[in-house]
């Protein structure tokens, strides 16, 4: 039973991965986290947690569990329990096997190992000595889509003294990645008979027009903007749909973007950088007529490095043999959104986010292992 789990993060992570919890806003129809969280509810009870289960949506929920005394700033340990599609995967998604010292599953890597760690870590700390402050798990939904599991967390007015989001990062400390923003750039021409060049405005050649100043403007300006533990900034072309038919000049295109931004930069920057581009390409040629508007934006991650919480994961890595490495992530997470809630915020957890999303899953049983040791000192020493 659930309620008897042993304290096993890899056990954990099979019984987690086991559970179907794809996000039903990326695949129509998937079942969402409830199933996933109620079982670790379960399982985090049974561990002498106190245990709430926060319904976000329905079928879309986060556990919030605590432990330890509430004198003092709490910790959180954060991961998402949402996972994406399975379409054209190489094994079960949902079957957990290990081979040559991997587990294998939707979820191994992104995150389901680093939650099981997370737990697993809280609740031996817990047991194993006196806790210097209370201890929260949030295990949430929806990181893959909206993140309206932590924003929901957060909306509760938390104060925390950190906050260590479990995602896969080889075991490095990552105090840094990136932000996003996706832009809709519409293209305006006019409709007309194909022979008819001297009414026709060719939305898609102007389109074409756009999409090569944006490439000149990634090679002269983006490239020059870089970040120790990121790389540059960058931009790319998702997604270009335009024209009805051979005969038709077309009368609109839409070009979907998305902009990778540093620490520093935000969803408006990306914005105004692009209208400059459009209003550019206007002056050059007055019939180039088009919009840029702004859709989803999540902001960067970028704690100092010498942030005690830093300090602190470094220490403990080293303590187990680890180099205490730190790195930068070229990916979002949940993370970014704990620091602009003024909470500081770190990733560090089993697995490769290379890993991610991919058509061969898997994580490494002895990083599970070891990421639970790590956090499990930093939980006693925090």
């Amino acid at each position: 039973m659930p309620a008897h789990h042993p304290l096993d993060p890899v056990a954990l992570t099979e019984a987690l991965v086991a559970i179907d919890s794809r996000n039903p806003d990326l695949v129509p129809g998937a079942p969402g986290e409830r199933a996933c969280a109620e079982f670790l509810a379960e399982v985090l009870d049974g561990w002498g947690f106190a245990v709430a289960l926060q319904d976000v949506a329905p079928g879309r929920t986060n556990v919030v569990a605590r432990i330890g005394p509430a004198h003092e700033a709490p910790l959180v340990l954060n991961g998402h329990l949402d996972v994406v599609g399975t379409d054209d995967m190489t094994h079960a998604p949902f079957l957990p096997h290990r081979r040559g010292g991997n587990l294998y599953g939707r979820g191994s890597t992104d995150m389901k190992g680093g939650v099981a760690a997370m737990c697993v870590a809280a609740a031996r700390a817990a047991e194993r000595g006196t806790l210097r402050r209370e201890l929260i798990l949030a295990a949430v939904c929806d990181e893959e889509f909206a993140s309206i599991g932590t924003r929901a967390l957060l909306d509760q007015d938390l104060h925390a003294v950190g906050a260590i989001i479990t995602e896969p990062t080889r075991l490095a400390v990552v105090p840094a990645h990136k932000g996003f923003a996706w832009l809709t750039v519409t293209v305006q021409g006019r409709a007309a008979h194909g022979s008819r060049y001297d009414v026709g405005i060719d939305a898609n050649r102007h389109a074409g027009l756009f999409l090569a100043a944006l490439d000149r403007f990634e090679h002269d300006v983006l490239t020059r903007r870089t970040h120790p533990l990121l790389g540059r900034a960058s931009v790319h072309a998702a997604e270009v749909h335009g024209g009805t038919g051979w005969s038709t000049y077309a009368d609109q295109c839409t070009v979907h973007l998305e902009r990778r931004t540093l620490p520093g930069e935000s969803g408006p920057d990306a914005l105004a950088e692009m209208q400059a581009l459009l209003d550019a390409l206007h002056a050059e040629r007055p019939t180039f007529s088009a919009t840029v508007a702004l859709g989803g934006a999540q902001p960067p991650l970028d704690l100092a490095a010498d942030a005690p919480l830093v300090h602190q994961m470094v220490a403990a890595c080293r303590a187990h043999g680890l180099p205490g490495a730190i790195d930068g992530l070229s990916c979002w997470t949940d993370a970014a959104l704990f620091a602009q809630a003024g909470i500081p915020a770190l990733c560090f957890g089993p697995g490769d986010i290379a890993r991610a999303h991919s058509a061969t899953e898997w994580v490494e049983v002895e990083q599970i292992e070891r990421a639970t040791a790590v956090l499990e000192s930093v939980c006693l020493a925090s």
